[in-house]
Formats: structure tokens, sequence, C-alpha cells
């Protein structure tokens, strides 16, 4: 009798690591004291450290001071993930593909709110156009996370939001975050 075989994991369209892959890279990274410990804190603005993810991945150690935030944004073509390693992170997204192009200004259905808090040693992952904002809401204490995205981040589009209506505020590239 032979041994079952299992079903290699479905490679993601347009190849490289699947958002879970990334999840599971996040998480090992977040455990990973020394890692973790290289990251220079300010008390006043995010910090960050780019590290190579698996698989011609990009990935962040980002530290997190009270209070601070990443505001509504999405990663365009990119899946990712992030994964927490100190402090409490909170993660507000929306439950809904909005479209990649063509408008500057959506009203957004009742109910596509979600909110995560993620705690050390916690993360997600998500897909393509994932709009999102994270926010360390700890008054006293900085939040260390890690984030991998594939393929590396061709753009970061940046949103402002007032009640039900998200609005296109302006797109990042590379040049304006490394």
């Amino acid at each position: 009798m032979s041994a079952p075989t299992h079903a290699p994991a479905p490679t993601p369209l347009g190849g490289g690591p699947s958002a879970a892959e990334l999840l599971a890279f996040a998480l090992d990274t977040a455990a990973n004291a020394s890692i973790i410990d290289s990251l220079p804190l300010d008390p006043e603005g995010r910090t960050w450290i780019r590290l190579d993810g698996p698989a011609g991945s990009e990935a962040w150690v980002i530290g997190w001071p009270p209070g601070t935030g990443t505001g509504w944004h999405d990663h365009a073509d990119s899946r990712g993930a992030f994964a927490t390693a100190r402090g409490r992170l909170t993660e507000h997204s929306l439950a809904v593909r909005l479209p990649s192009e063509g408008w500057r200004s959506l009203e957004l259905a009742h109910g596509v709110d979600r909110t995560r808090s993620l705690g050390p040693g916690t993360g997600r992952a998500f897909k393509e156009h994932h709009v999102h904002e994270v926010l360390n809401e700890s008054r006293a204490e900085h939040a260390i996370s890690v984030h991998a995205y594939y393929p590396p981040l061709p753009l970061i589009r940046r949103y402002s939001r007032s009640g039900p209506v998200l609005h296109l505020e302006h797109v990042e590239r590379p040049a304006d975050w490394q």
C-alpha cells in the first residue's frame, strides 16, 4: 500500500508565495526576538527595516509609537500579511472588493466595515486590493509588527474617509518610502 499523497498548495495567480505563506513568514519573524530587537524605536514616528521575504516577496518590521496609524490605504496588486510581535494593533478593513481603477470617490454600503484586534503572536493575511487602516491605539506602549507582500509593493493608494464615503487621495510609489 502506498502512502497517501497530498495535493500541493495551489500556486497563486501570478506566482510567488500565497497570502498564507506570507502570514507564516510574518508570524515566524515576529517570534524572532533578535530581529524584533534590532528595530530602533522612535517615540514620535513609525520606524521600519526592510527584510527579504520568501520567494521574492518583501517584508518590513515596523515600530508603532502609541497613537500612530497608517490611515486608510491598499497595496494595489500585492497580496500580503502582517503579524504583531509586541503590543496590540487594531485593523479596520472593508469586507468588499473595490474597483482598482476609474474612481475618485465611492459611497460604501452599510455593513462592510470590519475590525480586528491583533495581539502578540497573531496576524492576518489578505488578498490584492485589500483596503484597511492599521492603528496602535495604546496611549503608552509601542507596538511592533512584521508585514510581507508579494509582489513587492508597486504602489500604495491612500484614501480618506468621511462616514460611508471613501476618497482616493493620492498614490505613493516605492521611492516615497524606501
